[in-house]
């Protein structure tokens, strides 16, 4: 990618309704899925102020097979001004998130695996979030793109 765009407040510039489009991609079996839906980010009540409840819902196909999927996310207010905390649902730390470039780059180590994550913001309407999952039993990428709903 060439260009970035630089969101001054990653919290203000999420808040609202995005359509998804996910790839994930098996590279050692070559198996190739797809989720497709939308994520709603909405205030979160019982967190500081500006905080966002991330909630993503839709369907995921997989070897032939396609089941409704959904996951919820807590993004905080982060440690400098205009980046977040991005936390499971049960309040477990997930990354950090800097938006200020229009990319930034997260790191989280889940048991033997390691999760990488790319982020990309294309314009005021559109951004991309790449994961590279490695670990003794997996080998994924997953690639999400996110366009606002209007």
């Amino acid at each position: 990618m060439g260009e970035f765009w630089p969101v001054a407040d990653v919290l203000a510039y999420l808040a609202g309704n995005w359509r998804v489009e996910r790839s994930v991609r098996d590279l050692v079996s070559g198996d190739a899925g797809t989720f497709t839906g939308t994520t709603a980010f909405g205030p979160l009540e019982d967190g500081p102020g500006g905080a966002l409840l991330h909630h993503e819902r839709g369907t995921f196909a997989w070897r032939g097979a396609a089941r409704p999927a959904e996951r919820t996310l807590r993004f905080l207010p982060g440690a400098g001004p205009g980046t977040a905390q991005v936390c499971f649902a049960d309040g477990r730390p997930f990354h950090d998130l800097d938006l200020t470039r229009g990319h930034h780059v997260a790191g989280h180590p889940c048991a033997a695996d390691l999760y990488r994550g790319e982020f990309t913001v294309l314009d005021a309407g559109r951004w991309r979030t790449v994961w590279r999952v490695g670990g003794p039993a997996k080998d994924l990428l997953l690639t999400t793109d996110y366009a606002r709903e209007r």
